[in-house]
């Protein structure tokens, strides 16, 4: 797979060039109850998103030991998770 970048052609427009964009992307993550460290292809992870720092997290279950781990997403988490393919949930708060 690949993403098109911008190059200039014979009259000055914009031309594609080929930008190679990996085909597996894989996380770094690590599990605060075994303390493994491993990397997770974004099929493993889940990202929720929620009008708050508190409500915004993603989850995975640790390779190693079977844990199911919630960690917080700052806006850097979420920008390199949904940008990676993970799945994402868009958390709703109820109408008053």
């Amino acid at each position: 797979m690949t993403a098109i970048s911008g190059g200039h052609g014979r009259q000055g427009g914009p031309v594609p060039v080929p930008v190679p964009v990996p085909a597996v992307v894989r996380f770094r993550a690590a599990c605060p109850e075994c303390r493994g460290r491993f990397e997770l292809a974004a099929g493993a992870l889940r990202l929720a998103i929620g009008a708050s720092r508190r409500t915004t997290f993603y989850t995975f279950t640790c390779p190693e030991c079977g844990s199911a781990v919630r960690k917080p997403a700052g806006e850097r988490i979420v920008e390199l998770l949904s940008g990676g393919g993970v799945r994402t949930l868009r958390l709703h708060t109820a109408l008053r």
